[in-house]
């Protein structure tokens, strides 16, 4: 997980450096392209039989809906600070509990209901609510963490009958033509070391999404993800380093109500799990859903 999340910190960096030739939406489109070429090995691993699925329709939905998240992102870290938009995107967790009732029908009670309105109190003062710092780019971020939110609800819908390997090479795959589309409308040919920036950002993004998904698999999300949060102090401290960013005091509250309320709902799923599964197979499989 620690890996995990310094990579997707480090992905934010190259993404605002690329950014300095090239618009948002073309980034997004060659990250999914050089991310496609480094999901490859899972389909030599598993053959031609990991394509074969009968939920391509729920696939299609899936990546539409994350490729709006992902230009929201993407456009997001370009024109905020670092780690405001990485902040504001840990606000999922949110919008996945909220989703997880309407959508799924779970039974949330009063107390994840009140860690969820104290989150919102947090996405709130990250937002920057005073008229004189406010901008519509925070409200872009967080399009994007709703975005992210109905991905990982489609997810829980995919994982019943998919697998993980299947579901990241069947993702990375429809995203690429997903996202050419409107990378055109900007279109310019990268050149010099913008080509390192967008391949590493390739790289980077789906390195971390391989380690976050064998974590969950590993441990307990409630021990996890504190360690996921570190993903704001390494954009901070490279936000500060390379493009003379700072972290005020909206992000830092903001970002720390968010983290407390992330803990809290993170530790009562596991604590609802843990009694209904002891096949640690089988709950391994549950924290990846």
């Amino acid at each position: 997980m620690l890996f995990s999340t310094v990579l997707f910190g480090l992905m934010a960096v190259v993404i605002r450096l690329a950014s300095k030739t090239q618009h948002p939406f073309e980034i997004a489109f060659f990250r999914n392209l050089f991310g496609l070429l480094f999901t490859l090995p899972l389909l030599f691993k598993h053959g031609p039989g990991l394509l074969k699925t009968s939920k391509l329709p729920l696939y299609l939905l899936r990546c539409a809906i994350g490729t709006v998240g992902m230009l929201a992102g993407f456009w997001a870290i370009v024109h905020l600070p670092l780690a405001q938009a990485v902040a504001i995107s840990y606000s999922t967790p949110l919008f996945v509990t909220i989703g997880a009732v309407w959508v799924l029908g779970e039974t949330v009670r009063a107390r994840r209901w009140a860690a969820v309105l104290i989150g919102f109190i947090g996405v709130i003062i990250l937002l920057h609510p005073d008229a004189d710092t406010f901008t519509g780019a925070s409200l872009v971020a967080l399009l994007a963490a709703v975005m992210s939110a109905s991905v990982a609800i489609s997810i829980k819908f995919l994982t019943r009958t998919e697998s993980p390997d299947a579901i990241v090479v069947f993702t990375t795959a429809l995203w690429v033509p997903m996202s050419l589309v409107p990378a055109l409308l900007f279109w310019q040919t990268p050149s010099g070391i913008t080509w390192l920036w967008l391949l590493l950002a390739g790289l980077f993004g789906t390195v971390a999404h391989m380690c976050w998904t064998r974590a969950l698999q590993l441990g307990d999300a409630s021990i996890l993800t504190p360690i996921s949060f570190m993903q704001v102090l390494v954009v901070g401290v490279f936000g500060w380093w390379l493009f003379d960013e700072s972290v005020d005091r909206y992000t830092l509250i903001g970002a720390l109500i968010i983290f407390g309320s992330n803990l809290y709902l993170a530790h009562r799923e596991i604590t609802r799990a843990k009694p209904a599964v002891t096949d640690p197979e089988i709950f391994s499989d549950t924290l990846q859903r």
